[in-house]
């Protein structure tokens, strides 16, 4: 851990107004061995001080401290990035990008993308199933009618209300997981179960029909919410209850609606490990928090291009 970083808001304001700390700060964190060329990997190189870009003698290249960050391409200097990047990991119920742009003295779409890599960068990626007593549940999300405008509501009421099917996990000792979903169909969730929990764990379900047959792989035990059953205490000491996961949907859904009030269907998995991540670093504190995110800007780039059209991909193109 770098002994030197922020640990409270008054902290890093000060140490990120800094731009020359901003640059060693980032430097360290994208080569922490040492600075060496993205593009040959070699360590033969000058730096140019007033430019601040470094030469590769063998290649020839010249690259910044930002290049094959979250950085890379963006005009925002590194202390809007770092500020916002505190923000973001430390804003209890999430923080909106109109927010964002007043605090920082920047625009809301400039905000906008600057929040979604900052999301980007907090997806875990772990494939490492969950172990020990998982709780398992899925929920859906959607804007609320009374925050439409009247004619779209009475557009939705017609047509159905848009809601993206979501599933989450909950190591009851441990960390939460969840993702977007197609369908809440048995072959779906069953595939998502098999995927991210460890066989022989203790599973915990509601009475969903889509659950039936886990059995044969997990100790799995369920919960009847329809018929008032909310815990269930096995001879074994065992409680059989979803009411953790149940409990992280209320947090979801306070940020939703109290912050976000809307949350584009393509963008939802960013929201959610948006979520997950503060979540499951809850007990740490804020410098720890904020140092996990900035410990995460290598590799991760992502262009407004990916942003904005990413989810256009897969749709035919129209016939002129």
């Amino acid at each position: 851990m770098n002994t030197q970083s922020p640990q409270t808001l008054v902290e890093a304001i000060k140490y990120f107004s800094n731009p020359d700390v901003c640059f060693e700060y980032a430097k360290n964190m994208h080569w922490p061995n040492g600075v060496e060329c993205p593009y040959c990997g070699n360590r033969e190189l000058s730096f140019i001080r007033t430019q601040k870009v470094w030469n590769c003698r063998p290649c020839g290249k010249r690259f910044s401290v930002r290049v094959g960050t979250i950085f890379e391409s963006s005009r925002l200097p590194l202390e809007t990035w770092f500020a916002a990047m505190w923000l973001v990991a430390n804003a209890k119920n999430g923080i909106s990008s109109c927010e964002v742009a007043r605090d920082l003295g920047i625009t809301q779409k400039s905000a906008w993308f600057l929040l979604h890599r900052i999301r980007h960068i907090m997806e875990s990626g772990s494939v490492k199933p969950l172990e020990g007593e998982v709780e398992c549940d899925e929920t859906y999300i959607g804007g609320k009618a009374k925050n439409m405008h009247s004619g779209k509501r009475k557009e939705m009421r017609e047509k159905g209300f848009p809601k993206t099917a979501v599933m989450g996990f909950r190591e009851r000792d441990g960390e939460v997981r969840t993702m977007v979903i197609p369908d809440n169909t048995k072959e779906t969730l069953q595939a998502k179960v098999l995927e991210n929990v460890e066989e022989d764990a203790d599973l915990f379900t509601d009475s969903a029909k889509g659950y039936n047959g886990l059995s044969e792989h997990y100790e799995h035990r369920t919960v009847d919410h329809k018929n008032g059953q909310y815990v269930i205490e096995h001879e074994d000491g065992t409680k059989a209850h979803t009411n953790g996961i149940e409990g992280y949907w209320n947090l979801l859904d306070r940020c939703y609606h109290g912050t976000y009030v809307i949350m584009s269907p393509q963008h939802q998995e960013r929201y959610l490990a948006e979520q997950d991540f503060r979540y499951n670093t809850r007990k740490e504190k804020d410098g720890q928090r904020f140092q996990q995110v900035a410990g995460q800007i290598v590799g991760k780039r992502l262009t407004y291009e990916a942003l904005t059209t990413g989810h256009l991909q897969h749709m035919a193109p129209i016939k002129s």
